[in-house]
Formats: structure tokens, sequence, C-alpha cells
């Protein structure tokens, strides 16, 4: 009897000579074994799922979970196993107690309108950072500058992080998406990150501000609703996400339209189009997807994906990288293959922000932050140009999120 072929290594190298693209293995999985097992670092051998279909019907399945306490649950690292055992979010919980309350404390302060009454503050945001960078070194580092500045101080001032404390948030938040990062990292940063917010939240128990922390002071920690230690780990959730993938989306996106010469012509002629900008935002957001490690569940109950039967009780990994490069998906409305980027595809229907009740609750400050950026750092500065070949460029293969340590730029 034949011996079963072992379950490929996850997750997979980038090829260097195509930095923007999934790992070429993931690709062949997705033509060939759109299910399968994979190894993962702790040797258990979860189910890879790498299409469109199959990675929506995942995520909106009424049984699948994703509860990070589940012992079948895939996660990307023990440093991330440790890190969400100390601070685990409503994010990583399942049902209406654990999940769906909390979130819906948050959602009405990212609702889209909310998030469009943010732009014109955006904008000013944009234009400051771009007016110190006209006036600073050139070249200069795009990340540093420009990318991490702009969420940064957006989630930072919704949530109400005073500017000081800023640098130290930013510092910590690194051990979260670092590889290299130990359990024993993750968690004194969390349990760092902990205590600032918490005391934060203490702060505007007796002098609230015009601000998220404040509002969740007052209407929550002041009534007993919820505890200092609930409402911090609620408050990291929002910091780490709103600052980490908006930040690398910018320098990355930046780095893809000055690497593809006829689509940022189209980006630089077309500023002042909010259409066209605003399928620009979804067409990086689907060509690169910075969330490249998978999103993690666990099945609930015996389901079929893909034609594939997974049983309860097993791992998931949802590679949303090669899904949003899936031609079944992506190839309609566009004479370019879904491994091209092509800034007027109709590509609304990506994963990036994951799909189903787990999606990412602050998708449409993201949005409006990433539409503000692309316009307006073009058309300010439209001889941008790369300070260095595209293979030099720093990318951060190390981390949970992708993007690139710096970028150095030039005008």
């Amino acid at each position: 009897m034949a011996d079963t072929p072992a379950a490929p290594a996850f997750p997979m190298e980038r090829a260097a000579r195509c930095p923007f693209d999934p790992p070429p293995p993931l690709l062949d999985l997705q033509a060939a074994a759109p299910v399968t097992r994979v190894r993962i670092w702790d040797g258990s051998e979860p189910w890879l799922v790498t299409r469109h279909e199959d990675i929506r019907a995942v995520l909106s399945h009424p049984a699948i979970s994703s509860d990070t306490d589940n012992p079948a649950y895939p996660h990307q690292s023990a440093a991330i196993q440790a890190r969400r055992k100390r601070a685990k979010s409503f994010f990583t919980s399942d049902g209406p107690v654990e999940h769906d309350e909390p979130r819906r404390v948050l959602a009405r302060d990212f609702t889209a309108r909310r998030m469009q009454a943010l732009r014109d503050h955006i904008q000013e945001i944009t234009d400051q950072l771009i007016d110190s960078m006209l006036a600073g070194p050139n070249p200069v580092d795009l990340v540093e500058a420009f990318a991490l500045p702009v969420p940064s101080l957006m989630i930072c001032e919704l949530l109400g992080v005073p500017f000081s404390a800023q640098d130290d948030f930013h510092h910590l938040t690194k051990a979260f998406v670092d590889r290299a990062s130990t359990p024993q990292d993750t968690v004194a940063a969390t349990d760092r990150l902990l205590d600032l917010l918490g005391g934060l939240l203490d702060e505007k128990v007796t002098d609230p501000a015009d601000d998220l922390l404040s509002r969740l002071a007052q209407e929550q920690l002041k009534t007993g609703v919820r505890t200092r230690d609930e409402l911090a780990k609620m408050a990291l959730l929002l910091l780490t996400a709103g600052h980490e993938t908006s930040a690398n989306m910018i320098a990355l996106g930046t780095a893809a339209l000055l690497s593809h010469p006829d689509q940022l012509e189209k980006v630089r002629t077309h500023a002042d189009d909010p259409a066209l900008i605003a399928s620009t935002v979804e067409e990086l957001l689907r060509y690169l997807t910075v969330v490249h490690s998978g999103l993690r569940r666990v099945a609930g109950e015996d389901m079929e994906i893909g034609g594939q039967l997974i049983r309860k009780g097993e791992g998931i990994v949802c590679a949303i990288d090669t899904g949003n490069r899936d031609p079944r998906a992506f190839e309609t409305g566009t004479t370019l293959p879904a491994d091209d980027l092509d800034v007027t595809r109709p590509a609304r229907h990506h994963l990036a922000f994951s799909f189903g009740v787990h999606q990412c609750l602050g998708q449409q400050l993201a949005r409006v932050e990433l539409q503000v950026v692309f316009s307006t750092l073009f058309r300010r500065i439209p001889t941008l140009a790369l300070a260095q070949p595209l293979g030099d460029i720093d990318f951060k293969n190390d981390m949970s999120i992708y993007g690139a340590h710096s970028l150095l730029v030039t005008w």
C-alpha cells in the first residue's frame, strides 16, 4: 500500500521576484487541491481552503467557530496563542453573549456614515503629513513619515489615546505581528498595553472627553456593565487592528502602484474621481491581502466544503490571499487576469475584510483612510517614485501582517 503524501507545511514562502503575489505553492494547491490538509507550527494538520467560493462558504457557515479556546483551533504561532489566551476578544469568540453583544457596543462608532464624516479630518492629517514629508529629506522612508502615522493618529484620536502615548503603543503592538516573538514577549506586551488602556479608562470615568474610551468608561465601566479588564481588551483589539493593517496597506499599495505604471497613470489622471479611487482601493485590498497567514476556524459540525468532508472539531485555515486571486471570482468585468492589478476591476466582493459575522468592524474607516491617502498622495506628489529597486525592499515576510518594514521613495 502506498504511503500517504505528507501534508505540506504552512505558511509557505513567497517568490522573491513576485513580492505582491501569494506563494506559488499556494496557487498550485488552489488549482489542483483546493481543500487539502497542511501542517502548521505545532504539528497539527488543519484543512486549508484556497478558493473564493469555498472560503465564503466556510466563513458564513452557521456551525463554524472562531473560538480560540477550542483545542482544535489552528493558531498562527505559540506567541499568538498565548496573547489570545491573555486577552481574548469578541473577535475570537462565538455566540450572542461573547461575540454579538460586545460587537454591537462598538459597531455604532464605526458605521459608514460616521466614518464618512471623518473624511475631512483624515484629509487634513494626510495633507499635513505630506507637507512635512515635502519639507524634509529626499528620499524618505514612506512607512515612518506617512504610512504609519495616518492610521495611527486616526485610531488614537477615535479611542482617545493621547499623542504622547502613541509611540509606546506602536512599539508594544509590534510584538503581536512579529513571527519571531515568543509567548513571553507577547504576554508581556499585552499586559503592558492592557495596563495603559485600563489607566486611560479610569481617567475617563471622572474626566470624560468626546472619544470612544470615554463613552465606554461612562456607559460600561462606571455603571458596572463591564469590567475594566473587559473594556481594555476591547480597546486593545481596536487599537492594534486599527493601525497595523491600514499602515501596511498604504506602504504596500504605494509600492504596488509605483511598480505598475499603467495603473498608476489611471490613478494620477483620475485622482479627483471618487468612483475610480474607491475602485482602486478595493482592487488594492484584493490584490495585496495583507492578512496573509489565513483566517482560522474550527468546524462545529460535519460539513462539506469544495467536495471535501470536514469533520466536526477539525481546524480550518482560509487562505484569503489565494481566494482574492481566484480567477473564478475576479475575471468578470475585466480583460486582465486575477493575478494582475487592475484599478477598474469590480473587486468589492474581495475577502480582505473577512466575510460573515466576524468581518472587520473597522472596514469603513480603513476604506475612507485609503481613499483619501491614494487620491492625495499621487495628486500632490505626481513625480513620486521608488528610491530603491523592488528587490531591495525589506518586505514583511517575518510578520503575520504583510507589508514593508521600510519603503524609500523620492520625487
